[in-house]
């Protein structure tokens, strides 16, 4: 545990006053109790609504990340939309201190492009951080990869937010280097994920939120994995399973 950053994630029942309203209704807050991190790749994995992005976005801005995207220096906001889950949670956090951190989400990506260019009239060299090059210049895939080869370094703490959306699987494979070069450099990772390319990490911790339960799997006992496998083993007969023929 030398380069592990974030220990565990607790919910403060005591503290919530209604259990009954947004975001305590979701089924990855109503059944949280203690979530144990990976030193390396934590993967949080289910379907939309299940909540698994609003614990990560709370879990961000408990670390005091900019709750749209960014690092803590950054002051940036289009619309204040972060739930108060962040203040019901316990963090434990290890005595190793990162030397960076970033919180992305793929959905504020393009408001991100655009600050980023704003800062840079205002700081000129912020750009040097995403490849000395406006991520409005690029294709939204190459804009994301220069995100992680250009601003994640060794030592960091990252929470990604379903950082597959831009990228093709072929490039979720060049984030798989990128995500393994900088654990190696001692860096720790939390992923919400729909991807079973970036799942197939090996030092990792895989788990799935389901409407009863947290639970610890395997890669290839996720739900993501087996509904890939399923069809691209027979996509014809999904196809007419799903009334499609």
């Amino acid at each position: 545990m030398k380069s592990q950053y974030l220990v565990s994630c607790e919910l403060l029942r005591e503290n919530i006053k209604d259990d009954s309203i947004y975001p305590f209704t979701l089924d990855a807050v109503k059944n949280l109790d203690e979530l144990e991190f990976h030193e390396n790749v934590t993967f949080l994995v289910w379907e939309n609504g299940s909540g698994k992005s609003t614990l990560i976005e709370a879990l961000a801005v408990w670390l005091r990340f900019n709750p749209e995207w960014g690092s803590k220096n950054i002051n940036f906001s289009t619309q204040a939309t972060h739930s108060e889950l962040s203040e019901h949670l316990r963090i434990a956090k290890w005595v190793v201190m990162p030397r960076d951190g970033y919180f992305l989400r793929a959905e504020s990506f393009y408001n991100v492009a655009s600050n980023i260019d704003q800062l840079e009239s205002e700081q000129p060299g912020i750009q040097a951080n995403y490849g000395w090059k406006s991520l409005h210049e690029q294709s939204h895939w190459e804009s994301f990869l220069s995100l992680f080869m250009h601003r994640l370094v060794w030592n960091g703490l990252y929470i990604l937010d379903e950082p597959e959306a831009a990228l093709s699987p072929q490039r979720q494979l060049a984030l798989l280097v990128r995500v393994n070069e900088l654990v190696k450099q001692k860096s720790q990772f939390v992923i919400a994920t729909h991807s079973p390319i970036l799942l197939a990490y090996p030092n990792a911790k895989i788990i799935q939120i389901s409407k009863n339960w947290f639970e610890e799997v395997g890669y290839k006992d996720t739900d993501h994995f087996d509904l890939y496998k399923t069809f691209l083993n027979n996509p014809e007969y999904m196809l007419k399973k799903l009334g499609i023929d």
